[in-house]
C-alpha cells in the first residue's frame, strides 16, 4: 500500500446491493494517481438485503483501494455521512451516492482541481447512466427520470451549492463546518441534507468549484419514472427546506404558489407538458414548505 492515504470516498448505502456492485467495480476500475493510497468506506445504513453480507465478502478481495464497512443502525443518510466522516483519514474527502457509477477519471479528476485551483469544495458533474437492462435515457424524457442531473457547462466555475451524488472537499471543510444535520436528508425529511450543508460554507466564506470532467453516471431506475415519484420528490424537498430556511410565509411562499398554480393550468391548457410537470414539482416544493411550517408551529405550541 502507498504510504499515506490521500483520499477517503464515503458510500452512504440503503438496500441497493446491485447497485453498489456497480459503483464498486467502477471505482475498481479507474485510473488512480500515484500521490497517495485511496480508502473507500461503505456505510451500510440500516440494510435489510445482501448488503453487509456482499461487503463482508469484499472486505477479504483484493481491490485497487483500501475497502472498509460501517454501520449506522439509525436510518438517515446524514448519520451515514457523519460516521463516514468520523472515520474518513484521507486529505480530501469525496462523496458518490450508492446508485451511480464513476467515470475512469472520475478520483484524478477530482484531486486535479485542488492541485489547479483554490476552491474548498468541488462539485462533478452527474450525467445519466443506464437502466437495469443497459438501456440509455431519451433525451426529450430527462425531467420524468427524477434523477439528479448536474451540469453547469463545459468549464471549471465557482457554483453557489452541491448535490451530495458526486462531490468532494478538502478535510478542513469537516473540521470547520462539522456534521450534515441528521434532521435532512433520505430516511429522515428526505432531501436537503447537502444544500444545507453547502449553505453553512458559504456562511463560512468557502467557496465551492465545479468541474465538467469529475464524471459520473446516475443508474436509471422506474420506480421513480413519472408524474406520481416526481410529486412526491418535490413535497419532502420543501419539507426538508422548511427545516432550515427562513422564508416568509406571506411575502414568498404563497405568492410562489399561487403563480405556479397559475402557470401550470396555463401549461396544461396550452398543452406544453414538460413545463407543466416542472412546475407541478414547485407547487408541491411550496406547499410541503408550507406544511413543514405548519408542523413546526404547531409542535412548538404543544
Amino acid at each position: 500500500m502507498i504510504s499515506a492515504v490521500r483520499s477517503t470516498i464515503i458510500v452512504p448505502t440503503c438496500n441497493r446491493e446491485t447497485s453498489l456492485k456497480n459503483l464498486l467495480a467502477s471505482l475498481d476500475s479507474m485510473e488512480y494517481p500515484n500521490s497517495g493510497a485511496v480508502e473507500v468506506l461503505v456505510v451500510a445504513n440500516g440494510c435489510t438485503d445482501g448488503t453487509a453480507s456482499f461487503l463482508r465478502e469484499e472486505q477479504g478481495r483484493a481491490h485497487r483501494f483500501s475497502l472498509k464497512m460501517l454501520q449506522e443502525s439509525q436510518r438517515g443518510k446524514a448519520r451515514a455521512l457523519n460516521l463516514g466522516l468520523d472515520s474518513a483519514v484521507g486529505d480530501i474527502i469525496l462523496i458518490v451516492d450508492d446508485d451511480v457509477v464513476v467515470h475512469p477519471q472520475w478520483l484524478d479528476r477530482h484531486l486535479g482541481c485542488y492541485e489547479t485551483t483554490s476552491f474548498d469544495a468541488i462539485q462533478g458533474k452527474v450525467l445519466p447512466g443506464t437502466d437495469a437492462e443497459g438501456r440509455i435515457a431519451e433525451p426529450d424524457k430527462l425531467h420524468e427520470y427524477n434523477i439528479p442531473i448536474v451540469d453547469y457547462g463545459a468549464a471549471i466555475c465557482q457554483i453557489r451549492g452541491w448535490t451530495g451524488a458526486n462531490v468532494s472537499f478538502r478535510r478542513q471543510v469537516f473540521e470547520r463546518i462539522g456534521y450534515f444535520d441528521p434532521r435532512l436528508g433520505p430516511g429522515a425529511s428526505g432531501f436537503s441534507e447537502d444544500t444545507e450543508y453547502s449553505m453553512r460554507m458559504r456562511q463560512a466564506g468557502l467557496t465551492i468549484g465545479y468541474s465538467p470532467f469529475a464524471i459520473v453516471y446516475h443508474e436509471l431506475d422506474p420506480r421513480r419514472y413519472g408524474r406520481a415519484y416526481n410529486r412526491a420528490v418535490h413535497y419532502r424537498k420543501g419539507y426538508s427546506r422548511s427545516l432550515y430556511r427562513k422564508r416568509s410565509i406571506a411575502f414568498h411562499v404563497l405568492p410562489n404558489l399561487l403563480v405556479n398554480c397559475i402557470r401550470f393550468g396555463f401549461y396544461r391548457a396550452l398543452g406544453k407538458s414538460a413545463e407543466a410537470y416542472r412546475t407541478e414539482g414547485k407547487i408541491l416544493r411550496y406547499w410541503g414548505f408550507l406544511i413543514g411550517r405548519a408542523k413546526r408551529r404547531i409542535g412548538r405550541r404543544s
